[in-house]
């Protein structure tokens, strides 16, 4: 009742929330839902999961009776790989069997169409490598495996790259995070737990950087174009 009370819609969006309120489980549905409904691209992936890396011991501890470092690494990045596979199979099959009802679909809170065009643009572009490289793009990560299923990729070749991609995803994510906190730590005596907030803004930056140079440097190459054509 007391959470109820406290909670705030923004919450939503700061990683912390979900461990300290859910812990381990909430995180292994959080990265699920995330890559796997496309509902869920609002959710924080990579911020997620780097203070995941953080928080490791306890999360890991939760199922896990070990106080190994590697042990409990290895077992926190096994469960979490496991549910980003999960949501990128049921995204690729939610996409294969609704998909092109999807793009005639009007916007709502929960979904957006403009991030499935981009989905869709990505894939074309980088192909099958484009599985792996979502998987680090905000919003792009929650839709290419439903353009994946929409444009019928190959069903064997999506799984290689959907297995390479979340492993490689998760476990950059988690053992730099995990590191980085040790390091900090012995080196400085600066514990990252106590500056969450900053963490969080510095690995939004530099996920979104990409997006973001791609829709500047967009809008900047046809620009002359546009106004070319407005004059004529």
């Amino acid at each position: 009742m007391i959470l109820l009370e406290a909670f705030h819609w923004s919450q939503l969006l700061q990683p912390q929330f979900y461990i300290e309120n859910g812990g381990l489980w909430l995180l292994v549905f959080v990265v699920f839902a995330e890559t796997g409904l496309f509902a869920g691209f609002f959710l924080p992936g990579d911020s997620l999961l780097f203070v995941a890396g953080i928080y490791s011991g306890p999360l890991a501890l939760e199922i896990l009776p070990s106080d190994n470092e590697w042990v409990q690494l290895f077992t926190l990045m096994a469960l979490i790989s496991a549910a980003g596979i999960a949501g990128n199979f049921t995204g690729y099959w939610f996409g294969k069997k609704s998909g092109p009802f999807l793009f005639h679909r009007r916007d709502t809170f929960f979904f957006k169409k403009k991030y499935l065009y981009q989905a869709k643009d990505f894939y074309d572009k980088h192909g099958g490598g484009a599985i792996v490289i979502a998987r680090f793009l905000p919003f792009i990560r929650t839709f290419a495996p439903i353009v994946a299923g929409i444009v019928e990729m190959d069903f064997k070749k999506f799984s290689y790259y959907n297995i390479v991609g979340c492993i490689a995803w998760v476990a950059s994510m988690i053992m730099g995070g995990h590191f980085l906190q040790k390091w900090i730590y012995e080196a400085f005596q600066f514990d990252l737990k106590e500056h969450l907030e900053v963490i969080v803004l510095g690995i939004v930056a530099v996920t979104t950087a990409p997006v973001l140079m791609k829709v500047f440097f967009s809008k900047k190459k046809h620009g002359p174009d546009t106004d070319s054509a407005a004059k004529q």
